[in-house]
């Protein structure tokens, strides 16, 4: 009977030996005690990337914007204006490889030659506000183009509110 319980005993050995495929349990996630760098993105459980969004086409951004209006036979830059020249100066400061033209424009009132002196005046006024915050005169072309460049078409005021601006054009786009 002995031999009978020690061949049990062995098959039983030999049955809890054989090779099965043993299946890992995963690892809990361990968790980060370095505080988050701060992207200002929003995560969602899952990893996400980060997209680089540029600000200039970024429609929720300020620097989207490009166009200061001015009133009738004037060239200082009204006050809703000044906090988008002032972005603009900012990302140009932090950015000096960045260029803009500013273009002076008109409404079709006036003579040709009053006009272009009027867009240069406008231009003008742009790029002293950005160098007073700290902008080369190096990244900032000005450029007249007077009533030449109308963005409305036609002959009334409707239309010649949205040609009396200076636009802030960025090189190479």
């Amino acid at each position: 009977m002995n031999k009978i319980v020690l061949s049990t005993l062995l098959v039983s050995l030999l049955a809890a030996c054989s090779s099965q495929e043993v299946k890992e349990q995963p690892k809990a996630p361990v968790e980060s005690r370095m505080p988050a760098a701060d992207t200002g993105a929003q995560t969602s459980g899952a990893q996400t990337q980060d997209v680089a969004v540029n600000p200039l086409k970024d429609p929720n951004n300020i620097l989207s914007k490009r166009s200061v209006y001015y009133d009738f036979d004037k060239y200082d830059v009204k006050d809703e204006f000044k906090p988008m020249v002032e972005a603009h100066a900012k990302y140009l400061g932090g950015n000096k490889g960045a260029n803009v033209a500013v273009q002076g424009n008109c409404d079709e009132r006036g003579s040709r030659e009053y006009n272009v002196a009027l867009g240069h005046k406008r231009a003008e006024s742009v790029r002293k506000i950005m160098n007073v915050l700290g902008v080369s005169d190096k990244q900032i072309e000005t450029v007249s183009f007077g009533e030449e460049k109308p963005r409305a078409a036609c002959h009334d005021e409707s239309c010649w509110k949205e040609n009396r601006r200076s636009d802030i054009v960025y090189q190479g786009e």
